[in-house]
């Protein structure tokens, strides 16, 4: 398959000095490429900044702020068979970025923000053959949240964790991860190391993708 794999956090510029961004390290992301890559697919990674040495064999795009990941994203999406949406992309940004540092000084300082726009749900209406991953890392209502945004988003399967457990959040090198299908399957995974959870995220697209390829060309 062709995989398009977006991972790492993105940065919202305030000034030439300050900008919003969020803890994520890429390291799923990242792990999610190389697993693919041992796999014998095409990969292409799309990484906001991150502190990670470069994945080879796979075709790496470095991008900043959530417009480029969406640009660059929606560039190679119609050449895939599938995104893997690993990404924490902001979900707002500056609604104006200052030319110049700002200075101390006053008593207060407003910062008025505005929403980015959602890559995933944005792709979705365009879907196709294509199989959407998505992934939520949330501290409440973890299978809600997640269920909510598989469907919303059209993904075939989505990944939710909770980043409130020990060793599930950000900046660590393991994962506790459900897998939640399409079709209403759930599928609780164990703490394991990134390595290990990317695998059988993959394991079960390549799943998707066979029974995709089963229905579509039926033996005679």
């Amino acid at each position: 398959m062709n995989l398009l794999i977006a991972a790492g956090p993105t940065r919202e510029p305030i000034d030439p000095v300050r900008y919003l961004t969020n803890r994520s390290s890429g390291k799923m992301g990242y792990a999610l490429a190389a697993a693919a890559r041992d796999a014998g697919h095409r990969v292409t990674l799309i990484s906001g900044p991150v502190s990670l040495p470069p994945v080879e064999g796979v075709t790496i795009r470095s991008v900043v702020t959530a417009r480029d990941m969406y640009e660059a994203v929606e560039a190679h999406f119609d050449a895939c068979d599938a995104l893997i949406m690993a990404a924490a992309v902001a979900d707002w940004t500056p609604a104006e970025t200052q030319p110049h540092k700002i200075k101390k000084g006053a008593p207060e300082w407003m910062l008025r923000l505005v929403p980015t726009r959602d890559i995933l749900a944005s792709l979705s209406a365009r879907k196709a053959h294509r199989l959407l991953v998505g992934f939520a890392a949330e501290s409440q209502d973890v299978l809600a949240q997640g269920r909510r945004k598989r469907d919303a988003k059209r993904c075939d399967l989505l990944v939710a964790n909770d980043i409130t457990e020990e060793g599930a959040g950000f900046e660590v090198d393991t994962n506790r991860v459900v897998l939640l299908f399409a079709d209403g399957r759930e599928e609780p995974l164990p703490l394991m190391n990134k390595r290990d959870v990317a695998e059988r995220i993959l394991a079960a697209l390549e799943g998707l993708a066979a029974g995709r390829n089963a229905s579509t060309h039926p033996s005679a």
